[in-house]
């Protein structure tokens, strides 16, 4: 029942933001006609937002879960698969793995910050990642 209390609550946030959307289009489509009244507002095309965008705070949810079950310090590169599995994505872009990779490393470096996750080094490693030790 929570759940459900849950993901309907995002429905109704998420209908209202479309509401505010529509609105805020309206008022843009209004401004173009100010300044050129023979726009054809209907040839613009919509700029779509890349494909495997996250939601704020997936990739740092996802890689504290990571770490958290790991149990053991693991490297970027095994955090990077996990946040792949996480998200349904597949490793055979290997365009967009790299960039992730990147993602999760400032992720990581940004979790250090906070506090939450430490780097050790061992001779000749790139580091391994795990979750700090509670004070």
């Amino acid at each position: 029942m929570k759940k459900r209390a849950e993901i309907a609550g995002r429905i109704e946030m998420l209908q209202r933001e479309i509401r505010d959307l529509v609105a805020a289009l309206g008022h843009v489509d209004a401004s173009i006609r100010l300044f050129d009244p023979n726009a054809d507002i209907e040839d613009i095309k919509p700029r779509l937002p890349p494909r495997h965008i996250a939601f704020k705070g997936e990739v740092s949810r996802l890689v504290l879960n990571t770490l958290r079950k790991a149990g053991k310090p693991m490297p970027v590169s095994d955090v990077t698969l996990a946040v792949l599995a996480g998200r349904g994505l597949s490793p055979d872009d290997k365009p967009f793995t790299r960039i992730l990779s990147r993602r999760v490393g400032a992720c990581l470096r940004a979790l250090r910050k906070k506090g939450l996750v430490t780097m050790t080094r061992s001779p000749g490693s790139l580091g391994l990642w795990g979750i700090a030790p509670k004070p």
